[in-house]
């Protein structure tokens, strides 16, 4: 037990100890406090002698003389107390919560499945286990976060490693973690997914739905349509809030709030209840967690709201994409992207719990910080107060943290239970592989893809080269050419920048020279600092405009920014085009057209570079990311507190505004998952998650595989199952379905203890009684094996027909190079709704193929009726 002397109770506190008597279990600690401390006085006053310091009581002051005598009682009074503990037994630690640090961590106590308890029983429990490692009730209080009991049970506390160890022993408990801190996932797009295209158009009849769908007054409707517009489903979304006064949010001729609605709607700062109404049914925040880490909120450095009310944006516009009203004649700053703004379920009630803030010391223009401690706390009030569907599009960086001390997969699996299915964003990592986030089987994790709609701004080459470029700035430079520079060409003489690397052409802050750049059209690469940095960076040097070039890791994919000055973005080629322009012309200049907003960009889509990418680096075989959607340069609402590019200086304001990044593609899902739904209320969340992997497609608007922004194939470590098809995911004909127990299997198969399976999922231990199944048998819709150590493998699957009473499916295969497959039975006969069939997959290699190591390959299987039902499944495996 590690001791340290600053941390040690003086005589005054020694009484407020007597607390510990009421402990269980803590004889030994108590009087080895005892002897130590009792021995340190000693030891002091050993040491004065033997230095010559103190000889006799003669010529020292009285200061000394009531220090050796406050040592005196000291040694008495310890004494003392070590034999009171020898006869009252001290217990529980007595002195772990102060023989450590003051600077104690917030940790989570995951303590699984609530077992039904009462809530007010739960909180005296949760109090109890602190105070037993605490000093005192009111030193337990304080520690004290957050108690969580309606979804799930556990607590967050401050906590000293000696606590966590103590904590981690007790009865009941699944984990103890610290709570991390996550980052934010950062019109057209449900157009171009086809909601308002007519179900007969796609589906080839009414009578495809299942029983319950086939009356004829369906045929012609929308998706949207049928489903009711989402209207009464209700979606949480963990963000950084929403500005309620949006056109987004109107509740304009919206139905009272379901009766089934339990949640609240809090007040705070700028948020009144009446920002809340028939749209935003409910409204919470949560700080603790964030302020424990970071102290105070500072509201006068930060502009942040105490309360639900969005200052930074990301929360407004995530809302507004899963669940926002028709809105007509919405656009961006200068027009762009102008049209009717809608989220997936415009009809869908919203309830927002604001979890994440501004990072301290840090630009406005990166992302807020998420407190796990935070996140756990809104995931337990969202589950008692009866949300549907949950959006987070929030995660964590690689590593990922393990199932049992990741909040999100804490969260999430509670709120499986209660049949509330989570979207979440895959992360924007990209293009490097096994970067993908928010990795739980239980989750439906989704990856950025672009939509069929480009903001072009083309640029002018004195040689006579017209480039493509894309912007959706609204200013405009006059119709001549302007010289043009590379930034690595007008650097400052002192500036702070590395010259071996990309940094000299990044445009990074106070590195141009104003005399240099003045009135030029400067070339800067992306990298390292924020894309709307850049523009401010070439703006305060004089610049007349930017041309913002990809790297090669970029490829195609261009992310279009409101810069503070005319600039226009480039694909990597076009950028090289530009470089290769420079270097050959004796005075290179160029002139940036006026942009325009072009429809139907063929091929569409393509996946993001950004957008990050498996394997799975937690659980190999489970794949990941799940779906693709729609995520890059994604017109919705936006906060009235902040610019467009959420700079400081940037005292612009806008109604909407165009964002990228997984999170915009993770509200696509939401609301779709939303309409589904509706539409089948009593579907599971794997049921809904299976509908919309197994409908997904991948081949882009020219006929072609979809490829990513560098051009190539894009597999299903990109796209998972393929970009979703909302229409066709109404009606799947066939989904897997997988039961809470079917988790317990799964994760004892990860190798988890069985005890903590059993608290965690809160039933008694079925899989316990079951053959020990394969990580692989996870009856998801989609395969992942690794066949490097053998030749054949064999897995297992269950689908439930949802479609017609009377249904022949036969499976059709698409083989990975190098593999054969065989299914059996290859015939899978449903006399009936709900019936279900399971079937197995043997994956071996070829003999004659040779294929690399360590690689994969990829493939698919799908069960086709011939009535327009194909239930595909991406097939991963490793070599």
């Amino acid at each position: 037990m590690p001791f340290s002397m600053d941390s040690l109770p003086t005589s005054s506190e020694l009484p407020l100890r007597f607390a510990c008597i009421r402990s269980s279990k803590s004889f030994r600690y108590c009087c080895q406090l005892s002897f130590f401390a009792a021995t340190i006085p000693l030891l002091h006053l050993a040491d004065v002698v033997k230095s010559g310091r103190f000889v006799t009581m003669r010529g020292v002051s009285s200061p000394t003389v009531r220090s050796l005598q406050r040592f005196l009682k000291s040694i008495i009074f310890l004494a003392t107390l070590s034999v009171c503990c020898g006869f009252l037994g001290f217990v529980d630690n007595v002195g772990a919560s102060h023989l450590t640090s003051d600077h104690n961590e917030v940790h989570i106590v995951n303590m699984g499945h609530n077992g039904d308890v009462h809530r007010d029983m739960l909180i005296d429990k949760h109090h109890a286990m602190l105070t037993s490692v605490k000093k005192s009730q009111d030193d337990a209080a304080r520690s004290m976060i957050y108690s969580y009991r309606n979804g799930f049970s556990g607590f967050s506390a401050r906590l000293s490693p000696s606590e966590v160890a103590t904590i981690s022993r007790m009865e009941g408990v699944v984990s103890v973690f610290p709570s991390r801190q996550r980052k934010l996932h950062t019109t057209r797009s449900w157009e171009f997914l086809g909601v308002d295209d007519a179900i007969i158009s796609q589906l080839g009849g009414a009578d495809n739905f299942q029983h319950n769908m086939r009356n004829t007054s369906h045929r012609g409707k929308t998706l949207r349509e049928l489903a009711s517009y989402g209207s009464d489903v209700v979606v949480g979304v963990l963000d950084s809030g929403v500005w309620p006064e949006s056109e987004s949010f109107s509740d304009h001729g919206m139905s009272p709030v379901p009766p089934s609605w339990k949640g609240v709607c809090e007040t705070g700062d700028a948020f009144k209840l009446s920002n809340c109404n028939r749209k935003i049914i409910g409204a919470r925040m949560y700080i603790k967690g964030y302020e424990a880490r970071f102290g105070p909120l500072n509201v006068t450095s930060t502009g942040e709201y105490r309360s639900v009310r969005d200052k930074d944006g990301h929360g407004t516009h995530t809302a507004s994409t899963a669940a926002g009203r028709e809105v007509p004649h919405a656009a961006a700053l200068g027009g762009f992207g102008a049209g009717t703004a809608s989220g997936g379920a415009a009809l869908a009630r919203l309830a927002i719990y604001k979890v994440c803030w501004p990072l301290p010391g840090e630009s406005p223009a990166g992302d807020n910080t998420c407190s796990d401690a935070d996140m756990l706390a809104a995931f337990d009030d969202a589950i008692a107060d009866g949300v549907d569907i949950l959006s987070v599009s929030i995660g964590s960086n690689n590593p990922q943290p393990d199932y049992f001390e990741d909040s999100i997969a804490i969260g999430s699996l509670h709120a499986y239970r209660h049949g509330i299915l989570v979207s979440c964003s895959a992360g924007n990592s990209g293009p490097k592989e096994g970067t993908v986030s928010n990795v739980a089987p239980w989750l439906l994790t989704v990856a950025a893809s672009s939509v069929d709609r480009d903001f072009t701004g083309p640029i002018v080459l004195r040689n006579g080269q017209i480039l493509e470029g894309q912007t959706v700035t609204p200013y405009v430079l006059k119709q001549r050419f302007y010289p043009l520079v590379h930034a690595a060409d007008v650097l400052r003489s002192n500036a702070s920048v590395n010259f071996s690397s990309l940094e000299p052409s990044q445009c990074l802050a106070n590195s141009l020279d104003s005399s240099k750049a003045k009135g030029k059209i400067i070339l800067c690469m992306r990298g390292v600092n924020a894309r709307v940095e850049k523009g401010r960076e070439v703006l305060r040097a004089g610049g007349a405009g930017m041309i913002l070039a990809n790297l090669p890791s970029n490829g195609v994919e261009v992310s279009v920014d409101a810069h503070m000055l005319p600039a226009t973005a480039v694909t990597s080629d076009t950028g090289e085009n530009i470089i290769a322009y420079l270097k050959l012309a004796k005075t290179p200049k160029a002139r940036l057209l006026p942009p325009r907003t072009h429809l139907g960009v063929k091929p569409s889509p393509f996946i993001a570079a950004f957008s990050s990418q498996g394997p799975n680096s937690l659980t190999p075989f489970i794949l990941k990311p799940d779906i693709s959607a729609p995520g890059l340069n994604i017109l919705a609402a936006w906060s009235g507190a902040n610019g467009p590019t959420k700079l400081e200086f940037d005292k612009r304001r806008v109604k909407y505004n165009i964002y990228s990044g997984t999170s915009m593609s993770c509200p696509h899902v939401s609301g779709v998952a939303a309409l589904l739904k509706s539409i089948h209320p009593t579907w599971s969340p794997a049921a809904i998650k299976s509908a919309i992997m197994t409908t997904a497609s991948v081949i882009g608007s020219d006929g072609r595989m979809i490829k990513t922004a560098a051009g190539k194939v894009a597999t299903p470590f990109l796209m998972g199952a393929g970009e979703i098809n909302p229409t066709l995911a109404a009606d799947p004909g066939l989904v897997y379905d997988i039961k809470l127990d079917n988790y317990c299997d799964f994760l004892r198969s990860a190798g988890y203890n069985m005890t903590l399976i059993s608290i965690t999922i809160g039933v008694n231990a079925p899989c316990a009684r079951k053959n020990h199944m394969k990580t692989s048998d996870l009856n998801l819709p989609s395969i992942a094996i690794d066949l490097s150590l053998s030749r054949s493998i064999q897995v297992s699957r269950k689908v439930k027909n949802v479609g017609s009473a009377h249904g022949i499916y036969i499976a059709s295969i698409e083989e990975p190079s190098g593999i054969k497959i065989d299914v059996f039975p290859s015939k899978l006969i449903f006399n009936h709704v709900g019936e279900s069939r399971r079937f197995n997959i043997k994956i071996s290699h070829y003999k004659e193929h040779k294929y690399a190591k360590n690689g994969y390959s990829f493939g698919s299987l799908s069960w086709v009726d011939g009535k327009g039902h194909n239930v595909r499944s991406p097939i991963v495996v490793k070599l």
